[in-house]
């Protein structure tokens, strides 16, 4: 009972606190105030956000070379960070152009497609593409840095413990092959199929398919992507 009076007595105050706003400010209490906030101050209704710049990799190399001839390593460091993330956001863009156009008579979607790195060294790389046919069924293929799910994926491949069944109800996960490459694949009824391919020490692919009419088909669409291609860009072995 406290609890209610106290939250009663906190909206009374907000909407005494909003009416004097609005007095002071000229505006009557019935007027609109969809422009205003609680505040008074004017709410924004748009703007095109930021420009995603990736780092310039020459300009960041000529400021670490200064910075080193100063002694200014702090500077040095950090300018060098630059250059490779920038290095490497470019070798993510090349990964991306290099996906097909469309996919199984998917075609992709341009405002679903992006290249970005939480960090450098590849670590949080993740270069993402979705296909789809403009209704329900739809295919993101991403490559990503993923040490922890690239772990599970690999304990899938290689602990006997996780054999799959030869006989009766499937699990929702089973082992098989994309252009030769060892890869897990799991169905949810929620979320559709999930093909995982690792790629190297660090690196994975990985398709979601939405609306899929059976494995074989996901299957099909996966081996469109040139797998052995994307793990030389990333110099994977």
């Amino acid at each position: 009972m406290l609890n209610k009076l106290k939250q009663k007595a906190n909206n009374l105050a907000e909407q005494a606190l909003d009416k004097t706003v609005q007095e002071k400010a000229g505006v009557g209490a019935d007027a609109p105030t969809a422009d205003k906030s609680s505040s008074g101050r004017a709410r924004n209704k748009g703007g095109e956000g930021l420009i995603s710049t990736p780092p310039d990799v020459k300009q960041n190399l000529t400021d670490a070379e200064k910075a080193y001839k100063a002694g200014t390593y702090g500077e040095a460091r950090y300018a060098v960070r630059q250059a490779m993330l920038g290095v490497e956001l470019e070798i993510g863009q090349q990964i991306l152009k290099s996906l097909p156009e469309t996919i199984s008579g998917l075609n992709k979607d341009a405002n679903v497609e992006q290249v970005a790195s939480s960090g450098w060294g590849w670590t949080g790389l993740t270069i993402t593409r979705q296909y789809t046919d403009g209704n329900e069924k739809e295919l993101r293929v991403m490559v990503a840095n993923n040490a922890a799910l690239l772990s599970a994926v690999n304990m899938y491949l290689t602990n006997g413990g996780y054999a799959q069944t030869s006989g009766g109800e499937q699990p929702n996960w089973k082992q098989t092959k994309v252009k030769g490459h060892r890869a897990v694949i799991e169905y949810d009824d929620n979320t559709g199929y999930k093909l995982t391919v690792p790629m190297g020490q660090s690196s994975m692919l990985i398709y979601e398919g939405v609306n899929f009419k059976n494995e074989q088909e996901v299957m099909t669409a996966a081996n469109t992507v040139d797998i052995d291609g994307i793990k030389k860009m990333l110099g994977e072995k």
